[in-house]
């Protein structure tokens, strides 16, 4: 889905969104001077946007301090009043908008009933979302093995925040335990974002949505029932028919 087909206010959400250096986002000096805690907060906004940014841009490594204060027009002075350095203002950004990606991703899963539909519809936020703010969505799944073990971390216990969505799921086969295979799905999705935005197709990723969906409800539901549940057709299908390796000379 194209970024001008999704709603305004799905995008605007995600640090990266939107230049920190918008005139409309200009803090007026005078006795009309807004509060110090609302100046302080649009200051921290607009330096979120400015690293994402700079970061998708230039890549963690290469990003200064100087390059993230001057895309948000904000002095450095001020960036060290609110952050104790990159790092910090990195993780800070990948907090805030993952958070704002789980949170929608829940408001979709619980307004459906069936839990097959609900994983299809947070699947489709998360994707649309990403998809709207390129930016972030670099910053965020790329951009964080820059920065080293405290973005690993990160990266680690978001993913682990994503067993909310599997709470209910059935009873996994073979005694495999549900958990590890939870995560061994979630790590699976993460990977086919993570290619798809390394590649430089991060408006494409609403593309990803039925194979996801059937990655997702497959490992509990057994092919055919999660074809069914989705509305997928169901059919014999050549690829999945096994080829003897000798035969084709490899």
């Amino acid at each position: 889905m194209e970024r001008k087909h999704l709603r305004s206010a799905d995008v605007i959400l995600l640090p990266g969104a939107r230049t920190g250096r918008d005139p409309a986002r200009s803090i007026k000096r005078g006795p009309s001077r807004l509060p110090p805690g609302v100046v302080a907060a649009t200051q921290r906004e607009r330096l979120l946007d400015g690293l994402v940014q700079t970061v998708a841009e230039r890549g963690y490594q290469h990003a200064t301090v100087s390059d993230i204060c001057r895309a948000a027009g904000v002095t450095r002075p001020v960036f060290y009043e609110l952050f104790s350095g990159k790092e910090d203002a990195f993780l800070a950004a990948h907090r805030h908008g993952t958070g704002v990606v789980l949170r929608r991703m829940a408001a979709a899963f619980a307004a459906e009933s069936d839990w097959c539909a609900g994983i299809r519809q947070a699947l489709g936020a998360m994707l649309q979302l990403l998809a709207g703010t390129p930016a972030f969505a670099t910053m965020a799944v790329i951009e964080i093995e820059a920065v080293g073990p405290a973005g690993r971390r990160e990266r680690d216990q978001l993913l682990t925040r994503f067993r909310a969505f599997f709470a209910d799921v059935p009873q996994s086969p073979g005694g495999v335990r549900v958990v590890e295979l939870v995560d061994a799905v979630v790590g699976g999705v993460y990977s086919a974002l993570h290619r798809r935005i390394d590649s430089g197709r991060t408006v494409q990723l609403p593309e990803l949505l039925p194979v996801l969906s059937m990655f997702c409800l497959a490992p509990f539901l057994g092919p055919a029932e999660a074809a069914v549940r989705l509305g997928l057709p169901i059919g014999e299908d050549p690829s999945c028919t096994r080829i003897d390796p000798a035969a084709t000379g490899q």
